[in-house]
């Protein structure tokens, strides 16, 4: 059903198989963990493809807890009177959702992300910089050269990274070359770089590079991944933070 229709939910397993909700939830767990299909919020889809562009829709049904928990860690390193770039991406929607609770104000907040500055537009405390330019449907965010220049005049004390590609040796990446090239700007004008990515991401290569593992400080992930890379992660020097 999951190479057929792309996807499944929990509620469909139980209608067709007649099992429980329990039942249903524990063998898409097995199933995922043989590598048959990747487990979403409330179900499963067919294995991702690292050079596809998915719609941020479909993304943000993946690895929703992990998420929360990522957003959760990252907000902890915000300082009142900070100005900080949010990139476009689910993980960062999440903790552009967590900065609205936690009250760290004032804050300044730059992002090119439609969800992150949706999420943020009536954020007490929060003054809110969107960068222009093309608008990309898939991530609903905004790229190429006319964001390049508004963001070639600003600064920032921390950058937050989303990135679909995590490779100790080939570094950070995208599927999109203008989406790269605006977040490899970001990361220029940033004295500090956090990645914000979960497990999923962790030996995948995208089409488009945007930097070494060492142009960020930190990488804050879950717990699923691999001990192996994290170890040539440290050995880089890159602090990983494990939630």
């Amino acid at each position: 059903m999951i190479e057929e229709h792309g996807r499944i939910t929990i509620e469909e397993i139980v209608a067709k198989f007649n099992v429980s909700a329990v039942t249903a939830r524990a063998d898409l767990d097995v199933l995922a963990e043989r590598g048959g299909a990747m487990r979403s919020h409330g179900g499963a889809v067919r294995l991702l493809n690292p050079g596809m562009d998915y719609p941020l829709r479909f993304k943000e049904s993946l690895h929703h807890a992990e998420k929360v928990r990522i957003g959760h860690a990252a907000v902890q390193i915000l300082r009142p009177h900070q100005t900080i770039i949010l990139d476009s991406g689910t993980t960062t929607a999440q903790l552009a959702r967590q900065i609205k609770s936690a009250r760290i104000h004032p804050l300044t907040v730059i992002t090119n992300a439609l969800n992150v500055a949706y999420e943020l537009a009536e954020t007490e405390g929060v003054s809110l910089i969107m960068v222009g330019g093309i608008l990309r449907s898939a991530s609903s965010s905004f790229v190429g050269p006319q964001a390049e220049r508004m963001l070639q005049d600003l600064h920032a004390d921390h950058l937050f990274l989303a990135v679909d590609g995590l490779d100790p040796e080939f570094g950070y990446s995208t599927p999109d070359i203008l989406e790269a090239q605006l977040n490899t700007l970001m990361i220029r004008i940033s004295n500090e770089v956090t990645v914000v990515a979960d497990a999923s991401k962790f030996g995948r290569r995208s089409l488009s590079g945007i930097g070494k593992v060492e142009c960020a400080r930190r990488i804050i992930t879950d717990d699923r991944v691999d001990a192996g890379i994290a170890g040539v992660l440290r050995g880089k020097g890159v602090e990983l933070v494990i939630v």
